[in-house]
């Protein structure tokens, strides 16, 4: 039997993604997900690079010659990788690392290509950056699940689910010859 979804009234619209299946609805939601998450790493990175004055001073900016990591990581007070911290902060490494991760993670998932690479550069970010707050001895409201976590989760979601195929050039991405050769560039 064969049921067209646009014609029977009630059954859920659906796109069907490599070994998974979501309605158009849920679809639609993981792209607007994805897109205002890479926003927040993109506006992280721009705020940084020129400081509009949200998080950072146009005097501390990068362009100006200040470090996007050295206040945030010199101010550890907490966890077992203090000194570890405190030993990057500002250097050049160190800042180009955070920038170009942070401008990485935002355009992939704004473009919604590469989400398995994001995902992993997420995490390995987010991680350090728990770390670095390290919540378990900061006293924080929640010691174990913060915004760092979240991210992280999030943009793993966003690449098990292809969101990158809704609203962005994910489908187009995965067409590419070297990137079928390496699953991983999905």
């Amino acid at each position: 039997m064969t049921t067209n979804t646009n014609r029977v009234a009630g059954q859920l619209e659906h796109v069907e993604a490599p070994g998974a299946m979501l309605t158009r609805a849920a679809a639609r939601a993981m792209a607007v997900l994805r897109v205002a998450t890479g926003f927040v790493f993109l506006w992280a990175f721009l705020d940084k690079m020129f400081g509009f004055g949200y998080a950072t001073p146009s005097a501390r900016s990068w362009i100006e010659g200040g470090s996007p990591t050295k206040g945030f990581l010199a101010s550890v007070d907490v966890g077992p990788l203090q000194s570890f911290f405190h030993s990057i902060a500002g250097t050049w490494y160190a800042d180009w690392a955070f920038m170009l991760g942070l401008l990485g993670i935002g355009l992939a998932l704004i473009a919604g290509i590469g989400l398995r690479v994001a995902a992993g550069a997420s995490v390995l970010l987010m991680g350090l950056m728990w770390l670095a707050e390290y919540p378990l001895a900061a006293g924080s409201t929640n010691p174990v699940t913060d915004y760092h976590a979240v991210y992280a989760i999030v943009t793993v979601v966003l690449a098990l689910t292809y969101a990158g195929h809704t609203w962005g050039l994910g489908r187009w991405w995965a067409g590419r010859r070297f990137v079928q050769r390496n699953r991983w560039l999905i």
